[in-house]
């Protein structure tokens, strides 16, 4: 293969655009993406501060470096969840990140601020992981940008992310969702901060390129709740279509923004948020969701350790 810009040996193919690129062209093309994704959704002026949430992984730290070297004012947002080995290599890989660039990453721990990891959260609560740990994240980032005075949230969500988001929302005519599917969620006076996606037009192949071209050492292996998860099945069924068809999930989710998303919109009706009753985070419930998971845990919790203070039938105490 030839970079289509200089005529040299290509390492990067990009099927989609009938394309391919040497490292330094891909480098530039990556850029222009993230660039005319910020310009064209105005996600964000060059003197705000953005905060991007960061896992450890290829699309976080692709995007927090792309934006770094835009010259934006990036800083990072590590959440530890508590997930054992994988929690601890996501930290560090993030960690090293931010000191090789002289970067600022705050770091927050799930368990020090509610008292419990993401998977006992999950367990206490009989919810699937994922779903406790996106409930989770949701909150933190939302309160942490807004307390530390970030003007914009980021996110790593790459165009595979969002057309399997979307493939899944119209199976089950999520028309809620639908309506606010979008690479900018704005501000609103009810305590909600600016969220941005700008690698919404890039896939998740192009930005795991991007980090290895660029050196970024990120963590590989996928996070040990995510198995089972329905949005990996989503995910196959449009790598599937894409190998056949590429430009598939480009013309998925760019189309629906352009003339299907205005439609959800427009019929869609907002609905009246106000202060949740115990950490104050905007809701359309007296308590939040997430405030209300957290007392269920901890109800599950007491409830545990009573049953296992009572002596047993047999003499013994309740202990294991």
């Amino acid at each position: 293969m030839r970079c289509i810009k200089c005529r040299g040996t290509a390492s990067v193919e990009v099927r989609r655009h009938n394309s391919a690129f040497c490292r330094d062209h891909f480098l530039e093309y990556f850029e222009n993406q993230v660039r005319r994704a910020i310009q064209e959704q105005e996600m964000f002026r060059p003197e705000d501060p953005v905060l991007v949430a960061v896992s450890g992984g290829k699309d976080s730290l692709a995007l927090w470096d792309v934006l770094l070297r835009l010259g934006y004012r990036a800083d990072g947002l590590y959440i530890s969840l508590g997930i054992d080995e994988y929690s601890r290599v996501s930290r560090d890989k993030s960690a090293a990140f931010a000191e090789a660039r002289n970067a600022t990453l705050h770091v927050v721990e799930v368990e020090e601020e509610y008292g419990f990891t993401v998977p006992l959260l999950a367990s206490h609560t009989r919810r699937v992981p994922c779903s406790a740990c996106g409930m989770t994240k949701r909150h933190m980032f939302n309160r942490i940008a807004r307390d530390r005075g970030y003007a914009v949230l980021a996110t790593g969500h790459n165009l595979d992310d969002e057309a399997a988001s979307l493939l899944g929302n119209l199976l089950r005519w999520q028309t809620d969702y639908l309506a606010r599917q979008h690479p900018v969620l704005p501000a609103e006076q009810d305590g909600f901060v600016k969220k941005v996606k700008p690698l919404y037009r890039l896939t998740e192949k192009e930005t795991a390129a991007y980090a290895i071209l660029t050196g970024i050492d990120y963590i590989v292996e996928e996070c040990p709740n995510a198995a089972g998860a329905r949005s990996l099945l989503y995910k196959e069924a449009l790598n599937l279509l894409e190998r056949e068809s590429p430009g598939t999930k480009h013309q998925l989710y760019l189309g629906f923004l352009e003339k299907g998303r205005p439609a959800f919109r427009q019929a869609g009706e907002r609905p009246e948020l106000h202060p949740c009753a115990q950490c104050g985070e905007p809701t359309t419930a007296e308590v939040c969701a997430f405030c209300r998971l957290v007392e269920q845990a901890r109800r599950t919790r007491e409830r545990r350790a009573a049953a296992a203070a009572l002596p047993r039938a047999d003499g013994r105490d309740g202990g294991p």
